[in-house]
């Protein structure tokens, strides 16, 4: 295999390389990210594999170098009698790629087809296995690992017969599972024709019955129409009979009639009498409920002088409570004043501390107007110095004088920064002019923000002092040269850490060598020049860049520093009266404190020889108030002997107008039942009469009714029998129509006898049985209705049996193209089974046989690195041939048993290392061209990598095996190698030599020179 790249992720350096490996095992070293799994890439797109193949990027255009429209990757391949060269060039913006083949352009499909000629398979992780994919072969499942092996040590017909047995066990169970339905099928038909040879004997039976009918119902004409002349007889004898009876009650109705009358009128007149009664009654109940009234309002005048005289007692009982409470008061107040000494004359000592309180509010004054003149002067000087700070804020505010230019040229930001003066209140914290904290899209402006640091580092020190720098002609640092807000300062030095960027003068530049070499200063400044300095990650030389300082656009402001300097002396000086204005003021202050202090205790002293002095007068004057109130007290003095007889007096004046009353009571009650007793007379009698009324008015009713009804029935029975006459017209006629008789044609003589024994399953062929079987039917409505809908229900229970008929034959026919059908497919199932048998015979023991041989390089591994491996064929259902699948199990541990490899139970080494010793036990039966293994040495131990190493350099050495390719970013000291190895060290960089310049012998011949030095 041959490899040669253009413009290709691996030549970030170059952009052309060329890789030519050996014919055995091929160890590619190179440290990380210097290109190693770009040519394993680069082996996977070059033969029509997929990025995901790869596990990396997902386009194939991201393989491009960066800034190249388009890459190459060029395979030569080795094959009798003439190589093939496989080109694919990989368009970067759409993601395309174009295919030749030897030089001439090729579809995708015909370079699939070349590569599968070679057995190359790089989506078998069995054959191909990239870096990002190892981990993956450890998670391949039984059956995966088959499938990978078949394809990659196999013979080319293995995986064909696998595929084959597969598919055909698949077409076994369809014709199984379609046997077995059709012939399920085919039962339920062949039942069903059974019962369809018992509808044709129903269909048979079925045509008597309706022959049957057929004479019922022209019978039932002239049944019913005999039936309705009859009717009408018997109504015509009823009617007759009504009108008889109806004449009888029309002459009994008149005497009845005149006895109602005389009935009622005595009725009202009892019926005044009782209504007079109860008027009288109601008004002596009337009179007896004001009397009762009267009687309660009696009994409430009591119970109020009984309550009045009750508050007359409690009254008393408080104010004997009071005398008694206010004699107390008194005692206590004469004890205070009989122990209270004669008081003395406290006038002088009064007029002593009023004169000094006089002195202190003559110095608390003078003090608090040198106040008021101390503050008004600091206001003064604060003012000016408002003024000044203005006015030097003015000067120093550098966003003022560049705005008209910011607007000129930068009309978005500016708009930004008046929107920002007038939404400020919006922002939860401090935003700068004119950087924004942020700035929400609803205007569409292009402004740029930025966050300030969440510490500040305004005030951040440089890396070393400025005077350290002043021999290189260093003056400062680029912070001290300007002026901006802390948040700004802040954000600059975090950013762009102007506090450590020094600025030179001519000397720093004429000096510039010797000051990058000695300083080592990332950055720095002159007059005209601007220098960065890096130093090379591979080379460690040291690189600087220098620019030259545009002209200032936006920093061009002025400002007077004449006037500047003495607005600062002038705010020196405001500073210093300030200061000596505010320790004047503190020494007078505290001077006003000690004076209140001291005027606040002269105060209390005033207060308390007044309280003295005012204490006897004041108890004096409350014991003269307490007994005036004392003496009103015992003047409010109540009766209660004179309130309690004034009380018994109006109760029983009470009483006696309550004996009155109660007497008009009883005598307006005796009248009453007395009333009620006639009034009960009057009702009685009332009452008799009312049922005699009530007697003869239902008699009368009754009679009416009896006469009403008389005339209904006859006028019914008569509307009856002309409904049946006409009634009977319409049947005889329907009946001759029936049976196909003319108007004036007799009546034949079946139609006038008719017997009640009937006849079934007869034929009606000639007059004689039509006779016959006529007179044999019914005789009545009833009998014929119930025959007819007998036979009409079992002629119904026949329905459909034309459709089973022909249902019949039409079954009859599909169930013996039912069979030749079933016959066909169990046929082609033996035949697939027959086939599964053979393909099964020439798949499965080579399988078992190639998977012994797997088992015995395996194991052979494992054991030399005192470690145990099996590998087998995992058969959970034998017919199940899509689960057949290889088991590995392997044993580091000497205390533990076998367990399967999984992405589980195993930790990283040791899946790593089983899976390289399973490759390397496919290595000497693959007959694939290749083989790639990708860092897969990644997580083992230096033991087990060495001796996996060793295995696969004496595997991979020997001949008639495959070419391989194993890279790895290291390698263990001491390892033991071959003659028929080829190393390939993987370098890029800018210090690399050309290829056409790579010259190896000369390297070797250096190296032996350099090692003879050192012995000498």
């Amino acid at each position: 295999m041959f490899i040669k790249f253009k413009n290709y992720l691996l030549s970030r350096t170059y952009d052309v390389c060329e890789v030519r490996p050996g014919p055995n095992l091929n160890m590619i070293i190179g440290a990380n990210g210097t290109g190693k799994s770009s040519i394993v890439c680069a082996i996977c797109l070059g033969l029509a594999g997929k990025p995901s193949f790869i596990g990396r990027a997902d386009k194939v255009g991201l393989f491009v170098k960066q800034g190249c429209l388009k890459g190459v990757v060029e395979v030569e391949l080795y094959k009798v009698p003439d190589n093939i060269i496989i080109t694919r060039e990989i368009q970067a913006v759409n993601n395309t790629s174009t295919w030749f083949i030897d030089r001439k352009s090729a579809t995708l499909k015909a370079v699939e087809e070349q590569i599968a000629a070679l057995n190359i398979q790089v989506d078998n992780l069995c054959q191909f296995l990239p870096q990002d994919k190892v981990g993956e072969f450890a998670r391949l499942s039984k059956i995966e690992l088959l499938e990978a092996t078949e394809k990659s040590i196999g013979p080319p017909e293995m995986y064909q017969f696998h595929c084959q047995l597969k598919n055909f066990r698949e077409k076994e169970k369809e014709l199984e599972n379609l046997c077995r339905d059709k012939t399920q099928s085919l039962e339920k038909m062949i039942q069903r024709t059974e019962r369809y040879k018992q509808d044709i004997e129903k269909f048979h039976e079925h045509k008597r019955h309706l022959d049957l009918i057929e004479m019922l119902e022209r019978k039932r004409p002239w049944v019913e129409y005999e039936t309705v002349r009859q009717q009408h007889e018997e109504v015509k004898k009823r009617r007759d009979q009504a009108k008889e009876e109806l004449k009888n009650l029309k002459g009994m109705q008149s005497p009845m009639t005149k006895k109602i009358q005389e009935t009622e009128e005595y009725f009202k007149s009892l019926n005044m009498k009782i209504k007079h009664k109860a008027d009288e009654i109601k008004d002596i109940s009337q009179k007896c409920k004001q009397k009762q009234d009267a009687l309660e309002m009696k009994d409430k005048q009591i119970e109020e002088i009984n309550q009045a005289l009750k508050l007359k007692k409690d009254e008393e009982m408080d104010r004997q409570r009071k005398i008694h409470n206010t004699h107390e008061i008194i005692k206590d107040w004469k004890k205070e004043l009989s122990a209270m000494a004669v008081s003395v004359d406290l006038q002088p000592q009064t007029d002593a501390i009023n004169n000094e309180l006089k002195k202190l509010q003559d110095k608390r004054a003078n003090i608090h107007s040198g106040i008021s003149d101390l503050t008004a002067g600091k206001m003064n000087q604060e003012r000016e110095k408002q003024r000044i700070t203005d006015r030097l804020e003015q000067l120093n505010n550098i966003m003022n004088m560049k705005e008209d230019n910011l607007k000129a040229r930068f009309e978005d930001t500016h708009s930004a920064l008046m929107w920002l003066r007038q939404n400020k209140d919006k922002f939860k914290k401090e935003v700068c002019e004119p950087i924004m904290l942020e700035m929400r899209d609803h205007q569409k402006l292009r402004v740029n923000a930025v966050c300030s640091p969440a510490e500040s580092c305004a005030k951040s020190l440089p890396s070393r002092p400025i005077e350290e720098l002043h021999q290189y002609g260093f003056f400062s640092y680029l912070r001290e040269l300007f002026d901006a807000p802390r948040l700004v300062m802040s954000y600059l030095c975090s950013q762009y850490h102007v506090h450590d960027v020094p600025v030179g003068t001519e000397k720093t530049r004429n000096m510039i060598e010797r000051v990058i070499k000695e300083t080592k200063l990332k950055q720095m400044y002159t007059a005209e020049e601007k220098y960065i300095i890096k130093v090379s990650a591979y080379t460690n030389l040291t690189l600087s860049i220098n620019t030259s300082l545009r002209e200032a656009e936006f920093l061009t402001g002025s400002v007077d520093i004449d006037e500047r300097r003495r607005l600062e002396n002038q705010q020196k000086d405001i500073n210093n009266k300030l200061k000596s204005l505010d320790m004047r003021l503190s020494t007078l202050s505290e001077r006003r404190k000690h004076l209140e202090q001291r005027d606040n205790e002269l105060r209390q002293q005033k207060k308390e020889l007044l309280d003295r002095g005012n204490r006897r007068t004041q108890l004096q004057s409350k014991i003269s108030a307490k007994y005036d109130s004392l003496k009103q007290l015992e003047q409010d003095a109540i009766n209660l002997e004179k309130e309690s007889q004034q009380a018994d007096a109006k109760i029983k004046e009470i009483n006696t107008q309550k004996a009155k009353l109660v007497t008009e009571l009883m005598h307006l009650i005796k009248n009453c039942i007395s009333l009620n007793i006639l009034k009960v007379d009057l009702v009685l009698q009332n009452a008799t009469e009312a049922a005699e009324k009530n007697r003869l008015e239902s008699d009368y009713k009754e009679a009416s009714i009896q006469l009403r009804a008389a005339e209904e029935k006859f006028n019914e029975l008569d509307d009856r029998k002309q409904v049946l006459a006409e009634k009977c017209k319409e049947l005889l006629k329907k009946a001759r129509h029936v049976c196909k008789m003319s108007l004036n044609q007799q009546l034949p003589m079946e139609f006038q006898t008719v017997s009640c024994v009937p006849t079934q399953g007869r034929q009606l062929r000639n007059s004689s049985l039509c006779i016959l079987a006529f007179q044999s039917l019914p005789t009545t409505l009833e009998e014929i209705d119930a025959f007819l809908n007998e036979e009409r229900t079992r002629a119904s229970c026949f329905t459909g049996l034309n459709v089973s008929v022909e249902e019949y034959n039409k079954q009859t026919q599909e169930i013996q193209q039912l069979k030749e059908y079933l016959e066909e497919k169990k046929k082609e199932l033996n035949d697939y089974k027959q086939k599964i048998s053979q393909v099964k015979e020439r798949w499965l023991n080579p399988l078992k046989k190639l998977i012994g041989k797997i088992n015995v390089k395996f194991g052979n591994f494992f054991r030399s690195m005192q470690c145990v491996g099996e590998v087998d064929l995992h058969v959970e259902n034998e017919e199940e041939y899509d689960k057949y699948g290889i088991r590995i199990r392997v044993k580091f541990h000497s205390g533990t048993e076998l367990h399967e490899l999984n992405p589980y139970h195993q930790s990283g080494g040791e899946k790593s290392v089983s899976t390289m010793l399973y490759l390397m036990a496919l290595q000497e039966l693959n007959r694939c061209p290749f083989r790639v293994v990708d860092e897969i040495n990644q997580g083992m131990d230096p033991v087990n990598e060495r001796r996996v190493f060793e295995m696969v350099v004496k595997t991979v050495s020997k001949e008639s095996t495959s070419q391989y390719f194993f890279i790895t970013p290291k390698l263990l000291q001491n390892l033991t190698y071959s003659d028929k190895m080829t190393v390939l060290f993987v370098y890029n960089g800018p210090f690399m030599l050309e290829s056409n310049k790579w010259d190896l012998k000369s390297f070797c011949r250096r190296r032996r020179r350099l090692g003879r030095m050192d012995e000498q």
